[in-house]
């Protein structure tokens, strides 16, 4: 069937299988604002939207006299980006996708856009099209590619005078925003659009029913392309297709929706800032408990870094999506292609997750019970029931619990001095 440009026949649309599951991505967040590498993303905004006076006295201190925004972008030269070792590290991190920041509220493209004259990523900086090659080194490893794309512009001249027209002109939708659109679609023909910077205005504003509908009928991507839910300031968690709520949304019961849930490894800002620390970074135990509470609430999850201006992934991003990557190459039976279980966690505490796939169920635990036995209070064993741990060869022994659950006797753990890994399954066939 064709789509019409209105929600009712957008939102029936069924999500392309791949989306749900992939369940784990890799965000990244490049830019101008790599420069500065100071704050946060949204350094201009800070800077000139509001004349922050630790932005000012910031520049005053780094940057010659009169300094502007723009002269940034020289400086932006991704000297060191090398899309084939991050293709590597994604990979190994365990990354089903990728989404890439095409272009920020910033305004600056990482490709050649027709309609952003001398501020992208070929006219000046790089003088290279980081989109592209991006996509190309993800496409040789079979990783699904997704372009993130900022509907609005802080300080486009077109978008400051539509905003003071209260959003009855679209002079900045049809001259720029909807041109890039239609560009990034035909040119990289990406798997995933993850929209955003809609909240000031609403979607018959952006025009996104129409530009969804072609989308989903004509583009070349019309049957695997998934989208977001950031189409407009009424649309967050309502309409699209997967739903992202609100960012490092984290739902306490299990959506009837298809969602996401994007977080950052530095807990501060979603751009590179040179400045941080590590306690501001997240540690390997919290991403593996972000991800599996989000995987057993039925979401994907999509962690981001921020690479320097050079292009490069710091050794501590490197080290962290690493050991996300072997925790998932000896759990990953339990996340990847998983569906939420009857249950999505221990009522007695939530250090025990689960999901699901087929017959068979699988519990999560994040913290090793100091017994080495494990109590299991959902599941309801049979004669039939078999218990293994994944990454340990052989069966694991049971016992009904006086409750009607499991006692497991997991594998003796020998003393050591290195911290223990974050997180362990238990598979369970023949439970209930």
């Amino acid at each position: 069937p064709r789509y019409l440009p209105n929600w009712a026949s957008l939102d029936a649309r069924p999500l392309p299988a791949w989306f749900d599951r992939a369940k784990v991505g890799v965000f990244v967040h490049w830019g101008v604002f790599s420069v500065p590498a100071w704050g946060s993303e949204w350094f201009w905004w800070h800077w000139r939207g509001e004349g922050r006076a630790d932005y000012e006295r910031f520049v005053r201190r780094r940057y010659p006299p009169g300094t502007t925004y723009a002269d940034f972008a020289p400086r932006f030269t991704a000297y060191d980006f090398q899309p084939r070792e991050w293709a590597r590290l994604f990979q190994r991190a365990g990354a089903r996708y990728v989404v890439l920041t095409t272009k920020h509220h910033e305004g600056f493209t990482n490709w050649g856009s027709p309609v952003s004259w001398n501020w992208n990523s070929l006219d000046t900086g790089p003088h290279r099209d980081l989109v592209g090659e991006l996509g190309q080194a993800l496409r040789e490893s079979n990783i699904h590619y997704g372009l993130y794309h900022s509907l609005l512009e802080w300080f486009h001249p077109l978008y400051l005078a539509d905003k003071e027209s209260g959003f009855k002109t679209q002079n900045f939708v049809f001259k720029k925003t909807m041109p890039e659109l239609y560009d990034l679609v035909l040119k990289y023909k990406p798997d995933l659009i993850w929209s955003d910077g809609d909240w000031e205005a609403p979607d018959s504003y952006w025009n996104s029913t129409a530009f969804l509908a072609w989308l989903y009928n004509d583009s070349p991507v019309k049957d695997t392309v998934v989208v977001n839910d950031r189409w407009g300031n009424n649309c967050s968690c309502h309409h699209g297709g997967y739903y992202n709520c609100a960012d490092k949304y984290k739902p306490g019961t299990l959506p009837a929706h298809k969602w996401e849930m994007c977080s950052s490894i530095d807990k501060l800002s979603w751009g590179y800032r040179s400045s941080m620390t590590l306690t501001e970074l997240m540690d390997v135990a919290s991403i593996i408990e972000e991800l599996v509470k989000t995987v057993s609430f039925g979401g994907n999850y999509l962690l981001n870094v921020g690479p320097t201006k050079e292009g490069v992934i710091v050794p501590i991003f490197q080290e962290r999506l690493l050991a996300l990557g072997r925790w998932l190459d000896t759990n990953g039976e339990a996340i990847y292609e998983s569906k939420p279980w009857r249950v999505q966690m221990e009522n007695t505490t939530d250090r025990v997750w689960y999901t699901s796939k087929g017959p068979a169920v699988y519990a999560i635990f994040l913290i090793w019970p100091q017994d080495n036995i494990l109590e299991l209070s959902s599941p309801l064993p049979s004669q039939a029931t078999q218990v293994t741990m994944l990454g340990f060869a052989g069966t694991l022994k049971w016992q009904k619990s006086p409750g009607g659950g499991l006692l497991i006797t997991l594998p003796y753990m020998l003393p050591s001095p290195l911290p223990p890994q974050p997180g362990w399954t238990v598979k369970l066939e023949g439970v209930k």
